[in-house]
């Protein structure tokens, strides 16, 4: 405990750095927009402002691309409660109750709850990383190339299992990802592979950057542009910003609830906020004496899983940073961006990087408390700033995009290679292919192979090591039960319609 008090000083001192601070600001700011304007999301902005992020110093960098995610949760109720449209999907089911606490003239009090209990979560959380990351740095140091290979299966196989739509198009898509990830030389014999006949700007391999910025920035914005808008504004009955006595009152279980559930979820793959929030949610309809108010504007139904998707969006940086694991698309594309900088998120980042570990984790305090600041003084322009109807944004934000992936490589190569995965992007939409496991394939692909390798040499070539050694075999054994879990239903649903049509 000692070392972590310790620690915490640290990152205090990096947090409160006056650049470190003004790119904290910056992030929640920009998170807080990216929410409060529905259509966008994290990730895209994320996505968009990776290139401007490889120009900072890496603690700089990872504080500001980390308070866009937190911030998108905090600005995601804005709308969910105003407007009935979810900025970030996590948001979703705040706008059940939210949306039925405007319409009573009762929404000041929705948007005071869902800040309060967001930045109680967000503190709380940030303590549960920095009491538990420590541990499992250090169980994680303890992995050979045959853990790491497994766990790394473990996270993919999640992926698949909890994207949305067809289980057979996330399959897909992560195998597409795997094989993009390993468009290149390889390090081992320096041989090219899948160049194209030698395109000398493949011999790195495909740029993260353009992937990303491509699948989720532009090709979002474009299937985004695709459907008409509809907002049913509720300005003009805002009221008292702050929850009465008895609604905090009402509020402080949910609150408390949503925390611990959230906290736990978003450690696990594929969790995050937006299972947290919707878990919250479910577990307060059970818990409470009342539940047929829910749906009618009872305020426990926002106080907990904004709550808990704050929770889950922190303690999300928990696998990523202990153990190298993205959890979502938005810690993948974090991971991405650390590796572009030379630096591979793992156990040896809180011992050979302890200043970027604990200036995150610091920064998550000081950026909640920036939150709270913008979020409820600054309601009125937020509330401004719901009438920017979505097409004029659209320009600016495709020259964004191209100028960002234009000054990685000063190279028309990148801007067309954006271009062809914004196409690829809008069309795994229009077939409903999540692209959220393709980036996860794309940047574990590279790590899985790596790993293999080791594993193999070290074994003189025995494929059976990755069975004699129990870690390894727990998460092989989990991530084929996962799949089983999957493919038994579906394979009992097309034997009954077969059975039906016969």
């Amino acid at each position: 405990m000692t070392d972590v008090f310790g620690g915490i000083a640290m990152g205090m001192g990096a947090a409160l750095d006056p650049v470190n601070l003004l790119y904290c600001f910056c992030g929640v700011l920009l998170g807080t927009l990216v929410g409060v304007l529905p259509g966008l999301g994290p990730v895209a902005t994320v996505a968009m402002l990776m290139p401007f992020s490889l120009t900072l110093e890496p603690t700089s960098s990872i504080i500001m691309l980390a308070g866009i995610y937190y911030g998108a949760q905090y600005g995601g109720s804005t709308t969910a409660i105003l407007v009935n449209i979810p900025g970030e999907a996590s948001s979703v089911v705040t706008a059940i109750d939210g949306y039925k606490m405007a319409q009573q003239g009762r929404a000041g009090a929705a948007l005071g709850i869902a800040a309060i209990g967001s930045f109680f979560a967000g503190c709380v959380s940030t303590m549960v990383i920095a009491v538990c990351s420590p541990m499992l740095a250090q169980v994680a140091l303890t992995f050979r190339a045959q853990e790491y290979f497994s766990l790394m299966v473990l996270g993919v196989v999640t992926a698949v299992v909890l994207a949305h739509g067809s289980l057979l198009n996330a399959l897909c898509m992560v195998v597409l990802g795997l094989l993009l990830g390993l468009v290149g030389t390889d390090v081992n014999s320096g041989v090219e592979r899948f160049t194209l006949g030698g395109v000398p700007e493949l011999a790195d391999g495909i740029s993260f950057v353009a992937v990303t910025m491509g699948l989720f920035g532009i090709a979002e914005v474009a299937a985004n542009l695709a459907h008409p808008e509809h907002r049913t504004l509720r300005v003009d009955k805002v009221g008292r910003i702050l929850p009465t006595r008895h609604e905090l009152a009402m509020s402080v279980g949910a609150i408390l609830r949503g925390t611990s559930l959230g906290s736990v979820l978003g450690v696990l793959p594929g969790g995050g906020a937006l299972l947290a929030s919707f878990s919250a949610y479910s577990l307060e309809k059970k818990v409470a004496r009342t539940p047929t108010h829910f749906g009618d504007g009872d305020i426990r139904g926002v106080a907990a899983p904004e709550s808990a998707n704050n929770a889950g969006a922190q303690t999300s940086f928990i696998p990523l940073l202990t153990l190298g694991i993205p959890g979502g698309p938005v810690m993948a594309v974090i991971l991405g961006a650390l590796m572009v900088q030379g630096i591979t998120p793992g156990p040896q980042v809180m011992t050979e990087r302890p200043e970027l570990f604990w200036g995150l984790t610091a920064s998550m305090w000081v950026g909640n408390l920036m939150l709270v600041v913008l979020n409820l003084p600054l309601i009125g322009l937020w509330i401004r700033l719901l009438k920017v109807p979505y097409r004029a944004l659209f320009p600016a934000i495709l020259v964004f995009c191209c100028i960002g992936g234009y000054a990685v490589s000063t190279s028309t190569f990148e801007v067309w290679s954006l271009a062809l995965f914004a196409v690829l992007g809008y069309g795994f939409k229009k077939l409903d292919c999540e692209p959220a496991p393709l980036v996860l394939g794309f940047v574990l692909g590279p790590l899985i192979e790596e790993h293999f390798r080791r594993s193999m040499r070290l074994s003189d070539g025995d494929p059976t090591v990755f069975l004699t050694m129990p870690l390894s075999l727990a998460f092989l054994v989990g991530a084929a039960g996962l799949m089983v879990m999957v493919l038994v239903p579906q394979i009992g649903a097309v034997r009954q319609a077969a059975m039906q049509e016969a």
